[in-house]
């Protein structure tokens, strides 16, 4: 476990059921995520436990990571049952200005669904919701400057 100054680091694990590929590199483009680990189910030195993964699904992702500024995010196809689901959290995206604020904003919402439109709020110059087309709900917000 990676820890700073010897406390936990919690980091969120996705997983897209069989969609992860294809998520990394709209996160790539989107985003601007740089991928650091991408593994592929056939390339484990270990067959895959019973469960794991279904068959035929050796060229999907068993392990990714990529960073979104200071931030590692880790995902997987996880069993690949095709149906993927996030519920119960959002992925919170701090900018430093209303202009990167609102071209982030528009890039999750491509084929995604806005869950609240980017506007002015008493605690941020822009806030929104959005889900992106893989379902994952996304806060994105000016920072407040200190």
């Amino acid at each position: 476990m990676s820890t700073t100054q010897n406390h936990p680091v919690v980091q969120p694990y996705l997983f897209f059921d069989g969609r992860c590929e294809e998520a990394v590199e709209f996160y790539r483009r989107a985003l601007g995520a740089e991928v650091i680990m991408l593994a592929r189910f056939k390339d484990s030195p270990e067959p895959a436990q019973p469960g794991m993964c279904s068959p035929g699904s050796e060229n999907k992702i068993m392990h990714a990571s990529f960073r979104l500024g200071d931030n590692t995010v880790m995902a997987s196809d996880g069993r690949c049952t095709g149906k993927p689901v996030f519920q119960g959290f959002a992925l919170s995206l701090s900018v430093p200005t209303e202009s990167e604020a609102e071209r982030l904003f528009a890039a999750l919402a491509d084929s995604g669904q806005v869950q609240m439109p980017l506007a002015k709020t008493f605690f941020s110059a822009r806030f929104g919701m959005v889900a992106d087309r893989f379902g994952v709900s996304w806060m994105v917000l000016v920072a407040p400057v200190t």
